[in-house]
């Protein structure tokens, strides 16, 4: 198991605790964090799981794959650590993640 950490705009953290192979949203939604809306449930088709990187791990996580950067363009407030978390695949060297949740969702 791996800490997840969503920060809010308003700087409230929700911690979960996620399982390795899981998703970024798939914990997300599981645990109720407000935000991540995930209308598609994780296809990769609508964008309502956006999340901006925190910086110390952008570079771990790399860039976005060629169909998470077309859906991006739907996203709100679209930024270079912008990714889809239902794209965020999950393993023990993701351990303490910190994921930012933009203003709102499409």
């Amino acid at each position: 198991m791996s800490t997840l950490i969503f920060v809010a705009p308003d700087g409230t953290q929700f911690k979960v605790e996620a399982a390795a192979g899981s998703t970024a949203m798939e914990n997300a939604v599981r645990n109720s964090v407000p935000g991540i809306e995930a209308e598609c449930g994780g296809a990769c088709a609508c964008a309502t799981c956006h999340v901006y990187v925190d910086e110390a791990w952008a570079e771990r996580l790399g860039t976005p794959a060629p169909m998470e950067e077309d859906m991006l363009d739907f996203a709100y407030d679209v930024r270079p650590n912008s990714r889809l978390s239902c794209q965020i695949r999950l393993s023990d060297a993701l351990d303490g993640l910190v994921l930012h949740l933009p203003e709102r969702q499409g």
